[in-house]
């Protein structure tokens, strides 16, 4: 046995060094932040409960949400030993433009409810980070006003086609004068689907006072008090209220078919996706009216419970479109592991939404940029612990769905 002795004050000096104390609250909150899931801790905590459960639930019984993230859970990684990954290349084609990481920001509803910095702080750090932005037309920035914001953003705008076409032909007509390059039309939304956290929440919106969302946000005072003293919290492209089901009802066309993706095709001079796709058929159907790529969701798990689970279409599409046309993938990804499980797939890119959510309840624009640089880190380690140096080398070797 080792003999004991009391340590002297000279060695235990360097074992007494409190952290640097972070005058700013959110650095000190983000600084915690570890993982995506750590911002979703953090977002649940400051955010009050109807806005929080807007963005992370799903509908009915959200089973399609879980088994999407129950997919990437089961991806098992084939690393490759004694390879140079001394330095990796994140960089990635989409849709003919290189893209610093290999991902997007994916487009979401009514941000500025979120946080009242809203899409014009997700755009500036994706600027800031070399990735594409899309704005959805549920937004609350106008197409204008965000391309301003962010000159040298590059910049795809999400489109709902109306029951009045010429409102939706104008969006894209303002969208391209804004320099937006890439047109991504939403495909899965006949109705509403069933968010029942939304119904329960009674959330509606712009948000109401009720006398529970008056007690809950007397726990989260500086929510309300971002929103009653910024800018009124309005959709941008139209005027409408009620819960997220009953303007989709309303509102979207319940009667879009394969011809409206071919009338987009010879309107919109840019690029051209389709979002909602959720079979390997329909893949080839759009492609063949013109889509340059699909991007396989089942819209994060709101609208169709049980649906088809993206990544495990990600494969047979790809397989079946032959490099026609590119593949997108998104719903359940939290980890910048993920992404890369997703691109060895066959993937060309993932959208990310509900991660920069969380770091935007979290914390603004800090948080929305904490989120992607734990993205960018986690995708830099998969790929060393691969034996992959670079994004483009991904292949269906590296991965396997258990």
């Amino acid at each position: 046995m080792a003999p004991r002795r009391l340590p002297r004050p000279r060695e235990l000096a360097p074992l007494l060094r409190p952290a640097p104390f972070v005058r700013d609250a959110t650095a000190r909150r983000l600084r915690r932040a570890a993982a995506v899931a750590d911002l979703r801790t953090i977002a649940r905590r400051r955010t009050p409960r109807a806005v929080f459960d807007y963005c992370d639930g799903a509908a009915d019984g959200e089973q399609s949400l879980r088994r999407a993230r129950e997919a990437f859970e089961g991806v098992e990684f084939q690393p490759s030993v004694l390879r140079d990954v001394s330095t990796v290349d994140t960089g990635r084609d989409i849709l003919g433009r290189r893209s610093a990481l290999p991902f997007a920001f994916a487009p979401t509803g009514f941000t500025r409810m979120v946080h009242t910095e809203g899409e014009r702080a997700v755009a500036s750090v994706a600027q800031e980070i070399g990735v594409p932005y899309t704005l959805s037309t549920m937004g609350t920035t106008t197409i204008e006003d965000l391309a301003s914001s962010v000159p040298s953003a590059r910049l795809w705008f999400q489109l709902y086609l109306w029951r009045d076409r010429s409102f939706g032909a104008d969006l894209v007509q303002r969208a391209a004068a804004a320099g937006y390059d890439t047109l991504m039309l939403t495909v899965d939304t006949p109705a509403g689907g069933a968010r029942l956290r939304d119904v329960r929440n009674g959330l509606s919106i712009p948000p109401a006072l009720s006398m529970r969302t008056f007690l809950d946000g007397a726990l989260h005072p500086h929510w309300w008090f971002d929103l009653l003293t910024t800018e009124p919290l309005t959709f941008a492209t139209l005027a409408a209220g009620g819960t997220p089901e009953q303007l989709i009802n309303r509102v979207f066309d319940p009667a879009l078919t394969m011809a409206d993706v071919e009338w987009l095709r010879g309107t919109w001079p840019g690029k051209l996706v389709v979002k909602g796709v959720q079979s390997v058929d329909d893949a080839v159907r759009v492609v063949d009216a013109g889509a340059d790529a699909v991007l396989l969701s089942n819209h994060g798990g709101r609208q169709l419970d049980r649906a088809p689970v993206p990544l495990q279409l990600v494969a047979p599409t790809a397989q079946a479109l032959g490099g026609r046309a590119e593949v997108l993938v998104d719903t359940g990804i939290t980890n910048g592991g993920d992404v890369v499980a997703a691109v060895a797939l066959g993937a060309t890119a993932a959208l990310v939404g509900r991660a920069y959510l969380y770091g935007l309840m979290a914390g603004g624009r800090a948080g929305v940029a904490k989120a992607a640089e734990i993205l960018r880190t986690d995708i830099v380690r998969t790929l060393q612990l691969l034996g992959v140096p670079s994004v483009d080398e991904l292949a269906p070797q590296h991965v396997r769905l258990r």
